[in-house]
């Protein structure tokens, strides 16, 4: 019998995410295939058998890991009260936080697309873990057009789809495929790109370039590392908020799964 989060004793959450914190170890050092239960509990130090009380596969399990990488890429892209309240501003400095978080968890984002392609329900959680994305995006677009910043004219939902998903396949064809490009120039345009489709015009931009120190990244032309993203497989990061679950024990909501840009908070 699984056992609900909810119903465990503190020993009990304790194992539940030493297991999730496996997993993850497990699945990002291997194709889903290769990644063998008994390796995850040898990793989390537990039995065979007491696998089966908190999941009853290894699909179950690596539903759970998306939510908290999700959840770690969502709150990553978050842009906070130092960045200038202004727009365009916000919009770049989203993108640039997205493309990190991307860099350092796109592994796990892949393999649950991978497994979407032939499970329905990782298909489905793929809509629910991108949703919490794409309604962020979407209120933010209304507020700008409300304020008068944005083309009216704008589905605001379609569009947050729309914006992301070009966010989001740049990240995977930069970063997982090896396109060569500079990050400081790739974040520049995609922010022009986003801009201009909503029809917002940049009211001041910051010509600052953040400091190796301050961002954990080099002007070189490639592709940020986990490191430079500032965010670690324990960090909080877009979590599955949207798939209405989340995984207490691993100390993160369950995001989207890697879907929409963080630009579509700011926007």
């Amino acid at each position: 019998m699984i056992v609900k989060s909810e119903a465990l004793t503190a020993r009990g959450r304790r194992t539940r995410t030493a297991l999730i914190h496996a997993g993850r170890e497990a699945f990002e050092a291997q194709p889903f295939d290769a990644v063998r239960i008994d390796d995850v509990c040898v990793r989390a130090g537990v039995s065979h058998g007491t696998f089966y009380t908190y999941f009853d596969s290894k699909e179950s399990l690596l539903r759970e890991v998306a939510g908290v990488v999700v959840g770690e890429m969502f709150a990553a892209s978050i842009v906070g009260p130092a960045v200038a309240d202004e727009p365009y501003a916000r919009i770049e400095a989203a993108n640039r936080r997205y493309l990190r978080a991307w860099a350092a968890n796109s592994r796990l984002v892949r393999m649950v697309e991978q497994a979407a392609t032939s499970d329905e329900s990782f298909a489905g959680l793929l809509l629910e873990l991108r949703e919490v994305f794409v309604r962020r995006g979407a209120e933010g677009l209304r507020r700008l057009q409300d304020q008068g910043l944005a083309d009216p004219a704008l589905d605001p939902r379609l569009t947050a789809i729309m914006l992301g998903g070009m966010v989001e396949h740049f990240a995977h064809v930069w970063l997982d495929l090896g396109e060569h490009a500079d990050e400081r120039a790739a974040v520049d345009l995609l922010t022009t790109l986003w801009a201009r489709a909503i029809g917002l015009t940049p009211t001041s931009t910051s010509d600052i370039e953040p400091t190796p120190a301050a961002t954990g990244s080099t002007s070189g032309d490639a592709g940020p590392t986990p490191e430079a993203t500032g965010s670690t497989s324990g960090d909080a990061g877009p979590t599955p908020g949207a798939a209405g679950s989340t995984s207490g024990d691993a100390g993160s909501a369950s995001g989207d799964a890697g879907s929409a840009s963080g630009a579509e908070e700011e926007l």
